[in-house]
């Protein structure tokens, strides 16, 4: 069995689905999945595994020691993958403080109850056990035009309190490597993206507003880059790392999909003129910009060379061939979409954008 934690989310929850669906890509071992279930966390997302011995859900806080210690006494797991944090830039900059308490001290939580649990083990499940830390890109900073990408090697320059917080998290996992001896493994990925995604990111944000008929809203110019990573790719790398990656490593994870936000944007546009036209026109007549966040990074790039020559990973997706598959999706699933709008979200969604305004 591993731990999962923030498996209710949405690149943990794909993960979850993803591991215990085999294939061949991995053996349906079972998970003991742990998320406090706060606004991003939807048990619907995993309806499918109700029913499921494999599957055994616990709904708690990664801060909460006792319970952290319980659940490593109880089902003794071989690993722990890391997904829960608080992960939203504009949500960090109104109010800090949760992503200090979940991603900083939730971590240290984790790191000192797997220290215990690791400790206790005998000398084979102590050499087999595994801590994944699952982290950002945004911890490097921003990128200039012409810089080279991310690669595991440069150094850290968070640019808000999200990435801060991140990256805080991703020196406790390292000193616990080098000052406990804990085999801890750490991977930074790009922005991710696919089915399942709260609508707060970019891009369901556009398809659900969009299909609303709503402004899309877009930051400054819209030319702030991002490299694209489709999440069923994310989490085969993810696997590849858990499975044979290095103790104490980094792995950096990207889809080798840089584009602009007005680019993701009109593609999300153009498919929805396919797949569901409008009588009003092209979606694109909803896109409006606004007053940029503080601090937004320029570019992020990543540079996934090492985890393809150490570990053979490549992203199996296009930008193309995914982001079509994720607009789909949500065609495809408009109770959920509906489901996850709750009161609480509307209001963030008001808040955030109600004091932007329209660009001059």
């Amino acid at each position: 069995m591993i731990l999962v934690t923030g498996g209710a989310g949405f690149i943990g929850a794909n993960f979850v689905l993803d591991w215990l669906a085999g294939d061949g890509r991995s053996d349906g071992e079972a998970i003991l999945n742990l998320d406090l279930l706060t606004y991003a966390g939807n048990l619907e997302t995993l309806a499918s595994l109700r029913d499921d011995p494999r599957h055994v859900f616990v709904q708690g806080d990664i801060c909460d020691r006792a319970l952290v210690d319980r659940l490593l006494a109880t089902y003794r797991p071989r690993a722990i993958v890391h997904f829960a944090a608080e992960s939203h830039v504009d949500r960090s900059i109104h109010g800090p403080g949760d992503f200090v308490r979940t991603n900083v001290e939730g971590t240290f939580t984790l790191l000192e109850a797997a220290r215990a649990h690791h400790s206790a083990l005998d000398a084979g499940e102590r050499a087999a056990f595994r801590f994944l830390h699952v982290s950002t890109d945004e911890v490097y900073g921003s990128l200039g035009a012409d810089d080279p990408a991310f690669a595991e090697t440069k150094a850290y320059e968070p640019n808000s309190p999200y990435s801060a917080s991140k990256a805080a998290s991703d020196h406790l996992v390292r000193a616990w490597h080098h000052t406990y001896g804990l085999p801890v493994l750490t991977t930074n990925c790009s922005n991710n993206y696919g089915p399942r995604q709260f609508p707060e990111k970019l891009i369901p944000l556009m398809i659900v507003n969009a299909l609303a008929g709503k402004p899309l809203p877009v930051y400054g110019d819209g030319l702030n880059v991002r490299d694209w990573l489709y999440v069923t790719d994310h989490c085969a790398a993810i696997r590849e790392v858990l499975a044979r990656g290095t103790p104490g490593a980094t792995y950096n994870i990207g889809g080798w999909n840089e584009k602009t936000n007005i680019d993701i944007v009109r593609s999300v546009c153009g498919l929805l003129d396919e797949l569901r036209p409008s009588a009003d026109g092209s979606h694109a007549r909803l896109i409006t910009h606004v007053t940029d966040r503080p601090g937004h990074d320029r570019r992020y790039a990543i540079d996934a060379r090492k985890i393809e020559r150490e570990l053979g990973w490549r992203p199996a997706e296009t930008f193309d061939s995914g982001i079509r598959k994720t607009v789909q999706w949500y065609l495809d699933n408009p109770q959920w979409v509906a489901d996850v709008q709750s009161g609480a979200y509307r209001d963030w969604v008001a808040a955030n954008y109600a004091t932007r305004g329209q660009k001059a």
